[in-house]
C-alpha cells in the first residue's frame, strides 16, 4: 500500500477506513490530498477484499473544506475549471462505488467537506458535528457534487436556503433534514461506524452493488427504466455464487450461512 502524506487508508476484516489526515488544518483539502484521494478511491474500488468503507477525519474534525491558503494566488476562470474537472472522474467513481460507504463526522464538515460526507451512503455524526455550505462566505458556489447530492436529500427549497445563507447547522438539525443517519457520542464514533459497516459484510457484494446502482439512479429514472434496471440487476444476481448457495441451502434445509437480524420490540 502506498505511503500517503495527507490521508490514511487502513484495511481490516473486510472494512477499509479512509481518514483525512491534516488535523492542524482541520483536514482541509489541498492539491496533495485531492491527488491522494484519487489514488485511494482506485484502491477502494478495485480491491475485492474490501466489502465496506468508513470515511472519517483525524483530530476531531471531518473536513473544513478547500484549503484557503492554496487559493490566495489570483486565478482565471480556466484555472478554476481545470482544477475541478480534474476531480470529476474520482468523485463519480467514489459516489458509484459498489460497496457501502459510511461517513463518520466529528467537528466541522464545511464546504467541500460537507459534500464529501454526502458522497457516503450513510452519515454518522457526533453531537458536536457542524455542517455548512460555506462557499458563499468566500464568494464561491458548491463543488464536490453538492448541487447533485444536497437537493436530492433535503429538497430544492431547503438546499437553496442552506447554500444561499451559508449558515451552519448542528447534528440534530442535520438528522431532521435526513443528512445524518444517526448521532453517536464522539468517543463511540469509530466503533459505531465499523459496527454499521459490519452489518453489510454478510450480504452478497453483487446484490449490494446492484441495489446501490439502481437506487442511485432512482430519482432520475422513470418507472419503466427502473423496471428494466430491476430485471437486468436480478439477472446478474441470479448468476452469483451467493444466490445459488442460498437457494441450495434452502432446498436442502440446511442452516443459512448467516443469521439475519430480526425485528425487535412489539
Amino acid at each position: 500500500m502506498p505511503a500517503y502524506e495527507t490521508i490514511r487508508l487502513e484495511i481490516a476484516d473486510g472494512i477499509a477506513t479512509l481518514t483525512l489526515d491534516r488535523p492542524k488544518a482541520k483536514n482541509a483539502l489541498d492539491l496533495v490530498m485531492r491527488g491522494e484521494l484519487r489514488d485511494a478511491v482506485d484502491r477502494l474500488d478495485t480491491d475485492t477484499d474490501i466489502r465496506a468503507i468508513v470515511f472519517t477525519g483525524a483530530g476531531g474534525d471531518f473536513c473544513s473544506g478547500g484549503d484557503l491558503k492554496s487559493m490566495q494566488d489570483k486565478r482565471s476562470a480556466n484555472d478554476g475549471r481545470r482544477r475541478l474537472r480534474g476531480g470529476i472522474d474520482w468523485i463519480v467513481r467514489f459516489m458509484t462505488i459498489d460497496k457501502p460507504v459510511i461517513a463518520a463526522v466529528d467537528g466541522v464538515a464545511y464546504g467541500a467537506g460537507f459534500n464529501l460526507a454526502l458522497m457516503a451512503d450513510f452519515v454518522l455524526a457526533t453531537p458536536r458535528a457542524r455542517f455548512c455550505q460555506s462557499f458563499g462566505r468566500v464568494g464561491l458556489v458548491p463543488d464536490f457534487a453538492g448541487f447533485y447530492s444536497l437537493p436530492r436529500i433535503v429538497g430544492m427549497q431547503k438546499a437553496k436556503e442552506l447554500i444561499f445563507s451559508a449558515r451552519e447547522i448542528g447534528a440534530e438539525e442535520a438528522k431532521d433534514l435526513g443528512l445524518v443517519y444517526d448521532i453517536v457520542p464522539a468517543e463511540d464514533l469509530a466503533e459505531a461506524a465499523r459496527a454499521l459497516a459490519g452489518r453489510f459484510l454478510h450480504a452478497s457484494p453483487v446484490a449490494i452493488g446492484v441495489a446501490k446502482g439502481i437506487l442511485n439512479q432512482s430519482f432520475s429514472s422513470d418507472l419503466r427504466q427502473i423496471l428494466e434496471m430491476e430485471a437486468s440487476g436480478q439477472g446478474i444476481c441470479m448468476e452469483s455464487e451467493a444466490h445459488r448457495e442460498a437457494v441450495r441451502r434452502f432446498v436442502a434445509k440446511e442452516p443459512a450461512r448467516f443469521v439475519w437480524p430480526k425485528a425487535t420490540g412489539g
